[in-house]
């Protein structure tokens, strides 16, 4: 029999068959072509066919490593204040205008699912009945690390700064330590570029410890934490006998990581939207076949399959 088999349907139970350099084969390759080839270009042409950004939450893992830098303004004058620093060699650098206050820190897991979810710290720092705040400014550095995707592992700060222009007795601020990315975070693999520390604490000269340079050096990464929506609240009253207080609270809340995706994840998400596209047209163009070949608008052979007799029938057929 010539030619080959162009289509057949259960529904139809017959065969159809032609050459394949004849009209009905290449009707068929053109309705081929026009199945699969526009649910691509809807796809791509539809915004978004190749995936170039993800995200997932995570809930970081953060220390406090009980460094810290400290800055309080008692007046107008350029050498008008007080300072501290867990780095000896930056409190070595103050002279008379070093002043050691007293820390209390806690980290507290709420939820207890082994990551610590904030920070409370409390400074009290000594002043002469003379000497009154007016402004503080306060760095904390922290290790944050994120695993879920990539292993990212830096050391962070949050600096806590404000001025009032009536001393103060007291400050208090209450924010999250949030995640700022410049740049999205690999899929996978390990990041160290930050792990290293904020403050050159171990370096004797007077402008590494400038917080003009530490912030401006801290801002020139991709990856930084900062301390947002503070929410100070700046008491006043201070008796002469007393201290000046900071008490902190600092939330390490889940974040949105930005990431680009993967090979795979691109596939699998281009695929779900070729399919759902080409699902329209497989049934669109299934239903243009069926017409053309059971009604010949291009000539084919049909080829019926011949069922079979049955043997009752048969046996009647041959008694009478």
């Amino acid at each position: 029999m010539a030619g080959v088999e162009l289509f057949s349907h259960p529904a139809l139970h017959t065969r159809y068959r032609a050459g394949l350099c004849s009209a009905a084969a290449l009707a068929l390759l053109l309705i081929t072509v026009l199945t699969y080839v526009p649910p691509l270009l809807v796809a791509y042409r539809s915004h978004g066919f190749w995936l170039k950004q993800s995200a997932y939450l995570e809930q970081p893992t953060v220390r406090f490593r009980y460094e810290v830098l400290f800055v309080a303004t008692i007046g107008p004058g350029p050498g008008s204040f007080l300072a501290w620093s867990t780095f000896p060699a930056f409190n070595r650098l103050q002279e008379a205008r070093l002043r050691v206050p007293l820390l209390s820190t806690r980290e507290e897991d709420k939820n207890q699912d082994g990551k610590m979810d904030q920070l409370h710290f409390r400074l009290e720092l000594p002043l002469q009945p003379t000497e009154h705040v007016v402004g503080v400014q306060l760095i904390l550095l922290f290790s944050y690390q994120l695993y879920r995707m990539s292993t990212l592992v830096m050391q962070s700060m949050a600096f806590l700064q404000f001025f009032s222009p009536v001393p103060g007795s007291q400050l208090y601020m209450n924010g999250d330590l949030k995640l700022n990315q410049r740049q999205l975070l690999n899929h996978c693999g390990l990041d160290t570029r930050y792990n290293v520390s904020v403050v050159n604490g171990t370096s004797p000269f007077a402008s590494d410890y400038d917080l003009t340079n530490i912030i401006a050096a801290y801002w020139d990464r991709n990856v930084t934490t900062v301390f947002s929506d503070p929410n100070p609240v700046w008491m006043t009253g201070r008796a002469t006998d007393t201290p000046f207080i900071i008490n902190a609270t600092i939330h390490y809340p889940v974040e949105v990581i930005l990431y680009p995706p993967g090979f795979w994840e691109m596939i699998k998400f281009a695929w779900i939207q070729y399919v759902s596209i080409l699902l329209i047209f497989l049934w669109v163009f299934g239903r243009i076949k069926m017409f053309v070949f059971q009604n010949q608008v291009l000539t084919t052979t049909p080829i019926s399959p011949v069922l079979p007799v049955s043997p009752v029938l048969s046996y009647k057929q041959h008694q009478s």
